[in-house]
């Protein structure tokens, strides 16, 4: 199934979430270090991505839609750079600051085309900050077609469980990528889409098919969701909803790097979703699109083009 450029453009989703920067040293590796015995990397290239939500929202502008990106930043040198980032990308931002905040940093070190290592610099944002955040959600809904939360656990999320209730009163479709092992707070929402581990986590293991049927079934009832979405990397995706269940085979002809394929994924879902489809009308096209995206390097975007090719 495919949709106009135009009738997507006309989409309007709105993200919520965890915002950080990817900073991504390249280097030579040529030797070992004479004080441990690990690689000694010459840095010769930096680069610097948005990364979390704002990955998520960017996913949707690359697509053709319009994105509005809700978040809260520190007041340090990496907001300023992940404010500039984002201001170059088209997504309608509103970033809430909290001074206190450290502004989450992934700074992952490359070296033969492969990561090193990886250095997380974050902390938890005040509820001060986080509560206007709420007012200005409220402003901002009636003008979205869709709301997608990106739940990356930094603690951006605190008051989900009161948005979700104003979005779903408003009818707005709402997308939950979610973290932790708590999903009551994403009671009510259209459509969860775990990973194989972060499902794990909630419902436990299965050790077969119909197992994983019964579990992933009773999680939507139990919160009252439209529908479930496991990602399963090289199995590819499921569906679970009132109507049972749907798979759709992964889709990658190469797996070179799997970071933020799961943004892509959301975002293709909630750009089609807005835009009038069904879920199991658009899993297809999430699916594709997190086909596409893995076979790039580092957190990367599926363009309208690739994806209807």
């Amino acid at each position: 199934m495919t949709i106009s450029k135009d009738k997507l453009h006309a989409t309007h989703v709105l993200v919520v979430g965890d915002v950080m920067l990817d900073r991504y040293w390249y280097g030579a590796v040529d030797r070992i270090s004479p004080e441990a015995p690990v690689p000694v990397v010459r840095v010769t290239r930096e680069d610097e991505r948005i990364g979390g939500a704002a990955n998520v929202a960017y996913n949707l502008v690359t697509l053709g839609a319009r994105s509005s990106l809700l978040t809260v930043v520190g007041d340090d040198e990496a907001s300023h750079k992940l404010e500039a980032l984002v201001a170059k990308t088209g997504i309608e931002a509103h970033f809430g600051r909290d001074a206190q905040l450290k502004t989450t940093v992934k700074l992952r070190v490359i070296g033969r085309q492969q990561q090193l290592l990886r250095l997380d610099f974050e902390n938890t944002p005040k509820t001060e900050v986080l509560a206007s955040q709420s007012a200005t959600f409220s402003e901002l809904l009636p003008s979205h077609h869709a709301v997608l939360f990106s739940d990356y656990g930094k603690g951006g999320l605190a008051h989900v469980s009161d948005m979700i209730a104003q979005a779903r009163a408003a009818g707005k479709p709402i997308l939950i990528d979610p973290k932790g092992t708590d999903y009551s707070r994403y009671q009510n929402a259209s459509v969860i889409t775990p990973n194989r581990v972060e499902l794990q986590q909630v419902v436990g293991s299965w050790h077969s098919e119909s197992e994983l049927q019964t579990k992933a079934q009773n999680l939507r009832e139990q919160l009252g969701l439209q529908a479930v979405l496991l990602t399963r990397s090289e199995e590819g995706m499921t569906l679970f909803d009132a109507d049972g269940q749907i798979s759709v085979s992964a889709q990658a002809r190469e797996v070179f790097d799997v970071t933020g394929a799961g943004d892509t994924v959301i975002a293709t879902l909630a750009a089609m979703v807005a835009a009038g489809m069904s879920l199991r009308e658009a899993l297809p096209l999430a699916n594709r699109a997190g086909g596409l995206v893995v076979g790039k390097f580092g957190t990367a975007t599926v363009s309208y083009e690739e994806l209807f090719a």
